[in-house]
């Protein structure tokens, strides 16, 4: 019989710690507004944000990084599959599950080596 140490990932791609600043844009609305990714795999994003939204939402995102001495993203289109609200300092703080729906091939390239350069959790 095998401990809990032997339980084996579940996920198909693992997920990795960051913590990196983001830009989003519900559906084609005009209004960009800010997040913070928390975790990241090369299929979605764990991210915290100050404005709520339903699950099944889907958004235009651009996650900003530094590449050297400059400053880079990456642009990709998600959906909210799940969410989860708590408080912080009397304020509401949500967290969203996202899941990509579009990813180019160039920005899948740097997905994947920004996610090489941190550690898998």
């Amino acid at each position: 019989m095998k401990g809990p140490n032997h339980i084996k990932e579940k996920r198909k791609h693992p997920r990795v710690n960051i913590d990196l600043p983001l830009e989003y844009r519900v559906s084609d609305a005009p209004h960009l507004h800010g997040a913070i990714v928390v975790n990241a795999s090369e299929s979605g994003l764990l991210i915290h944000s100050v404005k709520d939204l339903p699950i099944g939402t889907k958004l235009t995102i651009a996650v900003l990084f530094s590449k050297g001495l400059e400053f880079s993203n990456f642009e990709v289109s998600a959906e909210i599959v799940w969410k989860d609200k708590h408080w912080e300092e009397n304020r509401a703080r949500y967290q969203f599950g996202l899941k990509f729906l579009h990813l180019s091939e160039e920005d899948h390239q740097k997905l994947k080596q920004l996610l090489g350069e941190e550690h898998e959790i």
